[in-house]
């Protein structure tokens, strides 16, 4: 691990691990087929060409190139500024994709108006809404607040695979083997109302967090993986009168296969 820390601290270091993660990406992509279910809703909304906000748990980062067919360059991934992350955005950048620096806890703000620059002008947004630091699989509020900005549906999306091994991280980040089978889940679209209320927020807040973790825990079951659980769910501040975060209830998606997706 000392080595690993060493070499991620070096340009040189980064590089190389960049370009050895965008390998194993591509050739996961390549060996395997992925099958992708929308419901008609998501559908709609994909192949209208208009911009959405993709959110995705960030345990299931490694899957999202496969989610994407075509067009990387229009989708954006925001990114960390904290080493990971710089590590993560050369991968992407090798992949094709764009990238937004920033976070919840780094440069938010700076983030967000570089998001509404990118969804204004028709590209697509990839968020995760438990990172940088989690708890994993427990929803913040950004992408909420994002959507309701520039006024632009969310699309939640996961994914497994039948040969995969989940890390002992913070995320319990889903690491594809090659020659597999991966299965891509998108859910229901979010809409947020330009003048929604705090309460009515939160609620959405809610079901992005419900909706992903039923896509989450059915891509599992479908790969015959055990399922990941959500980290407890975080306390209520002192005035809150209820605790933020989703319960145990599922979301049906609805989804229908549209097709079957290889290289």
């Amino acid at each position: 691990m000392g080595l690993l820390k060493s070499i991620g601290k070096s340009r040189s270091g980064q590089a190389t691990v960049a370009w050895m993660a965008a390998t194993l990406l591509r050739l996961t992509r390549h060996t395997m087929p992925w099958t992708i279910e929308r419901s008609s809703a998501a559908e709609a909304i994909v192949a209208s060409g208009k911009p959405f906000i993709a959110c995705f748990w960030h345990g299931r980062f490694g899957t999202m190139r496969s989610a994407w067919q075509s067009e990387p360059a229009r989708f954006h991934m925001l990114i960390s500024g904290h080493r990971d992350g710089v590590l993560i955005a050369r991968g992407m950048t090798r992949l094709g994709f764009g990238t937004i620096a920033g976070s919840s806890r780094r440069g938010g703000a700076s983030a967000m108006r570089s998001m509404q620059q990118v969804l204004a002008r028709g590209d697509c947004v990839g968020i995760t809404p438990d990172g940088p630091r989690g708890p994993r699989m427990r929803a913040k509020a950004g992408a909420i607040k994002a959507a309701q900005l520039a006024q632009v549906p969310i699309l939640p999306v996961s994914a497994s695979a039948t040969h995969c091994s989940f890390l002992k991280t913070w995320d319990r980040f889903c690491f594809i083997k090659p020659f597999g089978r991966g299965l891509i889940l998108f859910g229901e679209p979010i809409v947020v109302p330009r003048r929604a209320e705090k309460e009515e927020l939160e609620a959405l807040r809610q079901d992005l967090e419900r909706q992903l973790n039923w896509l989450t825990a059915e891509a599992d079951r479908r790969c015959n993986q055990a399922p990941i659980e959500p980290a407890p769910v975080p306390a209520p501040k002192a005035k809150a009168e209820a605790a933020p975060g989703g319960g145990p209830d599922a979301v049906a998606t609805g989804s229908r296969k549209i097709r079957h997706a290889g290289a």
